[in-house]
This record gives C-alpha cells, structure tokens and sequence, in this order.
C-alpha cells in the first residue's frame, strides 16, 4: 500500500488497516495469508545462491524472512514513521538482539532508573557474564543525564513512562544528548503504542516494543518488534537475530495484523476509561497515591501533554494501609483479572514487587520508586462504570 493517496499522506487509522498488504493477487483474499513454512524454493540454482550472497531480493528461510512476518514489520515501521521493524518472538528478544547488537564487552550501557524486571535480569547477565556494564540514572534532567555518561557509553536505553512507577523522560532531551556524544538511543515504547507517542520523531534512534502488549491487544500472543534505521536493522537481521534465532512464527505475525488494525480504536478506550478510573482513585479515602500522567496532580504532567498523544490505560497506586490492604483488594476482585502483563482489552491488576519486579533486588527496587505496596492495574476496555463498581467494593 502506498503511504500516499493523490492529495496527503494517509492517516494513522488507514495505516494501522491497510499498510503492509494488498490483496492477493493469486486468490484475492482479503485477509493476509499465514506463509506457514520454513524453506522457500528458488526458481534455478543461481538464483539461490544470489539470495544468499545479498545480490537478489527474495525468502531463503524463514529464520530470515517470511512473507507474513514482513507485513507485520512493514506496518509497524509505518506507524512508529521508522525506516525499517524487525519482528522477534517476545519483547525480550527484541531488547536483547537491539543491545547485543549495540555493545562488545567493556562497553557501558545507561539505563533509565525504571525498568521491566527482566530487563534489568538481561542487563545483570550482560553484566556478570560479558562485562558489559550499566548505570541505572534519574534521567528527570539533562544535568544528570549527562554527568552519568562514561567514556565507554554506548547506549542509552530508557522506558519512558516507566514500569511500573509511570515516571515519564523527555524524548526530545534523551535524543539530543545522544547525537551530541554520539550514544545509541533506545527507548521502550510498549506502555504508549506509536499510537501515543512516537520517539524516532524526537531524535531517539530505535524503539521496542513488547508486541504482547497494546499491539496484539488480546492477550493471545507473545512477541516483540524493534524499529529504527534499515541499515542497522538488516545487520541485527543477519547477525543477532538469525544466530540466536528468537524469530516470530507466521501465525504470531498473522495475529499481531489483525490485532494492530484495531489500535487506535483500542488505544482511545483505554485512554478514556484510565482518566476516569485514576480520578475515581485519587478521591478514594483508602488510596494515598495515584500514578497516571492524564492526572493534573501528575508531577510530569505537562511533560506527558507535550509528547503523548494520550496518556495511556497503566496506572499504578498505593493505599494508604499497605501492602496487606493491597493484596486484600485485589483478592476481592471480581471482574478485573489478577495477572501480569498489560495493555489486553480485559483489566489487569498485578503486584510488582512480588511479580514483574520480584528479580530487582529490593533496595534498587525502591530506589525505583516501587513500593512493596505498589498495585498496576491495566485497564481495558470494559464499561468503565463496571471497573470502576468492582474496585469500589473490593476497596470496601
């Protein structure tokens, strides 16, 4: 699909439909195929052997490319306004190709002082078996950005808003910073979407998502994307990716199509039902703090206006008798589900300390901002009267 019509480019609702396939010119199924193999057949000898050596277009293997797969990260790269997206199975396996494609041992890596438990896991490994070293920074200001920065910085990788705290860094800052040392930026955009935010338009250098997530949108799946520059992604492509193999299986990529084509629509639900739930939160006698930057008391708020198109459907809070108050609700919940992961049309509510976060020792955990009495509630896409009755009685 061309990214143009005779009069102006095409909006982010036609993009998130249509980009990436167009009607099969064999059958004329509207829906993309599911390429479900694992070889292709080359047409001569020669011309196998020009696939491999890079000279000719065309599928060796699906290790390295499938049709499928490629609508996907076509459609993405579109929407995230990237170059190019490279499909993995999870959204670790995005973000651990990305930074070991990125540093060589001795190397430093500067992270947000928020992470995904099983980033800053990755991080430990890359750490105590590789010697590549990282710095966990409050990265609120340039000042303490900058002065965090080693000789040996190779990367700046940030999450912003953070998990679970919902802190929020300024893109345009972070890709300034990195073009002025010339540090890599990568951000993890997978609690807004590109949707929400979009941080290649600030100068950042790759995004990841977890696909799992706002992308898939209904729990069915499990995969991650990286986009960036196509040149850098190709080379991820042919090295990191093919050799560790953390490849999206066709009927995963299928799934995640369809899924995005809703998007949007998802998003502004999610966004809608979030503000309400989080007001109902913060007037709630029992709860002493409200995390969500569609709030006006949301210390970053101004912040989250200028670089979000939406702030979100995560909210993290505390009430005001603890963690034994906390887990107590959540037990008396009745509609919304107890589970981890987030941006599904069902609500979601889970314990960071004791669930995504349990691998972050607690001291650094608190140094995050995360509470032992930290709930995340991810809120879907349900009649919000219907969220908002179940958390009231379970509040009770």
């Amino acid at each position: 699909m061309s990214s143009k019509n005779s009069k102006q480019p095409y909006g982010f609702h036609t993009l998130a439909v249509h980009k990436g396939y167009e009607p099969d010119s064999q059958t004329g199924s509207l829906a993309l195929p599911i390429h479900q193999t694992s070889t292709f057949v080359f047409p001569s000898a020669e011309v196998g052997g020009k696939r491999f050596a890079g000279e000719e277009a065309g599928y060796v293997y699906s290790r390295l490319g499938n049709p499928t797969v490629a609508a996907l990260e076509e459609k993405v790269a579109a929407l995230e306004k990237g170059e190019k997206a490279l499909a993995f199975a999870s959204g670790m396996a995005a973000i651990s190709a990305i930074l070991l494609g990125l540093v060589r041992s001795g190397d430093h890596i500067l992270c947000s002082r928020g992470l995904y438990g099983c980033t800053f896991g990755f991080l430990s490994i890359l750490k105590d078996k590789f010697n590549v070293d990282y710095t966990l920074c409050d990265m609120r200001d340039e000042e303490s950005v900058t002065s965090s920065i080693q000789e040996n910085t190779k990367v700046i990788y940030i999450e912003t808003p953070m998990n679970p705290t919902m802190q929020i860094i300024d893109l345009a800052m972070i890709g300034q910073i990195g073009k002025e040392h010339q540090i890599t930026t990568v951000v993890d955009n997978t609690f807004m979407s590109p949707y929400l935010q979009r941080p290649l338009e600030y100068g950042c250098d790759v995004v990841v998502h977890s696909a799992t997530k706002y992308l898939g949108g209904h729990g069915d799946l499990i995969a991650g994307i990286a986009v960036g520059k196509e040149d850098f992604l190709e080379e991820i492509r042919f090295t990191t990716l093919k050799d560790i193999g953390g490849i999206l299986a066709p009927f995963d990529a299928f799934l995640l199509v369809r899924g995005i084509k809703t998007l949007g629509v998802r998003m502004d639900r999610h966004c809608q039902n979030a503000l309400q739930v989080a007001i109902f939160l913060e007037n709630h006698p029992k709860v002493t703090n409200v995390m969500y930057p569609g709030l006006k008391s949301f210390p970053q708020h101004e912040l989250a206006k200028k670089q979000m198109d939406g702030f979100g459907g995560l909210i993290s809070f505390e009430l005001k008798d603890g963690l034994e108050a906390g887990l107590s609700m959540m037990n008396k919940l009745e509609l919304l589900k107890r589970a981890v992961s987030l941006g599904d049309v069902d609500s979601l509510i889970q314990h960071p300390a004791s669930m995504t976060h349990s691998v972050v020792p607690k001291e650094e955990r608190i140094k995050m901002g995360i509470a032992d009495g930290l709930i995340r509630l991810s809120v879907g896409i349900e009649n919000v009267e219907d969220i908002i009755n179940d958390l009231q009685q379970a509040l009770s």
